[in-house]
């Protein structure tokens, strides 16, 4: 395995790149490290950059369906905890793959037919891509050989599969199918096998968190040396991982908190309210306004989520539920809890709510309470119009003050908690290296419209439904609830969950 040399800029506490701009290659040699390297190769526009993108997480990195879009050869570490445990090289395309093959053929005898090369021709311009390309091998770094499997096999890939097999390095090589044409896979797999050590189908547009797990743990079978670097690689990804996944679940926890308990207000003074059509009228800016400041809530939780995974590149195509507003018809008929489900959690949470009205008259309703909460929350459960919050109005002092929130409508937490734990699915499955709308390929990240048999929270046990309503319950009151550290428990389930590679199933796609 190559030894890596790399400046790391700063300690970062996520799974990253350096800065995520390429480390040029003059800097190997300012520290050493025993990590895997990984030289990614291939035909130009067969999907390098793409791979090297959603394995380091960086989709930042330079991608273009024109050909030859990388012309230099560039190191992309990853970092966990501010240690460097991996690298990606990206690597030109060939330019003179007959010649060198000819030369390797002509040269057999070499130990090391690319560094053998890159003596003899390193100072030649007709080849500094092709040297560029295999100066890594040369240092020791494993191959990747990426394939678009969507193109039928020419003779220009004959020649690098039979070059690179020369090398003698260990080698693995990925079908980055990005369409849905498959007659030319098998074809493709039959003369991979013949000089690669392993072979896997990997789209780089649409993997998900397993399937790169899953192409890490591959890399094992190709050099029995490299298992106790790798092993040590797949734990901390997966480490990094479960705690994005806890700050994603922080992140929804406190995004139901403050929603709940959002409050707007208006202070009108008495002589300027001459009629009751104008308090209908501040009532109507007052939905508005609290209307928008949930928005914005729901808003700054998704670029918390986004960051939590590190995407800048965000495309959300119209069709999405996320594409749509928060409270149109379409997210409410889609998100949430049914009628009959409310009805319960509804009655669940009013019981709670009375049980407290009970304690706080020190027990003398003897129950009372506790029914009456019951019998209001499950009707506000049945009404599945029941308005946002309510109205208070306060006259004090010449002024009348308007008041709307918290929210009280029983759906919309649910509404709400569907909906950032779907933009959470989309944020852990959107790769990084799909930049561009890409529609040819089988969808695995749900941002087509949402047609659910069971949604997130829907799928939900009764218990875990009263656990959430008492929750919600505290939060509307801006109290502490013994419920948030179990609810916090139910979102990580679910979001772990959703990190696999069935995600359409799960979601009912």
């Amino acid at each position: 395995m190559a030894t890596a040399s790399r400046v790391q800029t700063a300690p970062q506490s996520h799974f990253v790149n350096d800065g995520d701009a390429p480390v040029k290659t003059a800097d190997r040699d300012a520290a050493a490290e025993n990590i895997p390297v990984l030289a990614i190769m291939g035909h130009p526009n067969a999907g390098k950059s793409s791979v090297v993108a959603t394995l380091t997480e960086n989709d930042r990195i330079a991608i273009d369906k024109h050909a030859g879009t990388t012309t230099t050869t560039d190191d992309y570490p990853v970092i966990i905890d501010g240690c460097m445990v991996m690298v990606f090289v990206d690597t030109p395309g060939f330019q003179n793959p007959s010649d060198i093959l000819e030369w390797f053929q002509a040269h057999a005898d070499e130990p090391d037919l690319a560094g053998a090369f890159l003596a003899a021709h390193g100072d030649d311009p007709i080849f500094s891509h092709d040297c560029a390309l295999l100066r890594p091998v040369a240092d020791g770094a494993g191959i990747i050989l990426v394939v678009d499997g969507s193109k039928r096999i020419k003779e220009k890939d004959r020649t690098e599969m039979e070059l690179l097999r020369l090398t003698g390095r260990p080698r693995m090589a990925i079908l980055n199918n990005l369409t849905s044409i498959d007659k030319h896979m098998p074809s493709w797999q039959d003369a991979l096998n013949k000089s690669f050590n392993s072979v896997r189908e990997f789209n780089a547009h649409r993997a998900t968190y397993a399937e790169r797990i899953a192409l890490l743990g591959a890399l094992k079978t190709i050099d029995q040396r490299w298992e106790p670097m790798l092993d040590e690689t797949i734990r901390a990804f997966r480490e990094d991982w479960s705690r994005r996944i806890e700050l994603c679940a922080d992140t929804i926890i406190q995004l139901l908190k403050d929603a709940l308990g959002k409050r707007v207000t208006r202070v009108v003074k008495v002589a300027d309210i001459e009629s009751d059509d104008q308090r209908e009228a501040i009532q109507a800016q007052l939905t508005l306004a609290l209307q928008q400041a949930l928005r914005q809530l729901e808003v700054d939780a998704q670029q918390e989520i986004r960051q939590h995974f590190r995407h800048n590149v965000w495309d959300l195509p119209g069709t999405s539920l996320l594409a749509k507003d928060l409270f149109s018809e379409e997210v409410e008929e889609a998100l949430g809890l049914r009628q009959r489900q409310l009805a319960l959690t509804g009655a669940a949470a009013g019981a709670a709510t009375g049980g407290a009205i009970d304690l706080g008259v020190g027990g003398l309703a003897f129950g009372t309470g506790a029914l009456i909460g019951g019998v209001v929350g499950g009707a506000l459960g049945v009404l599945g119009g029941a308005a946002l919050a309510k109205l208070d109005i306060q006259r004090t002092l010449g002024v009348e003050r308007f008041s709307m929130g918290p929210v009280t409508n029983p759906r919309f937490p649910f509404v709400l908690l569907d909906r950032i734990i779907l933009y959470a699915a989309r944020a852990m499955n959107w790769s990084h290296g799909r930049q561009a709308a890409d529609e040819t390929a089988p969808n695995r990240v749900p941002d087509k419209e949402v047609k659910r048999k069971r949604g997130f929270t829907e799928a939900l046990s009764a218990q875990e439904h009263r656990t959430l309503a008492r929750f919600f319950a505290a939060a509307r009151r801006g109290r502490e609830a013994a419920q948030e550290e179990q609810s916090r428990a139910i979102v990580i389930e679910i979001l772990r969950g959703l990190s696999v590679s069935d995600l359409d199933e799960r979601l009912g796609l």
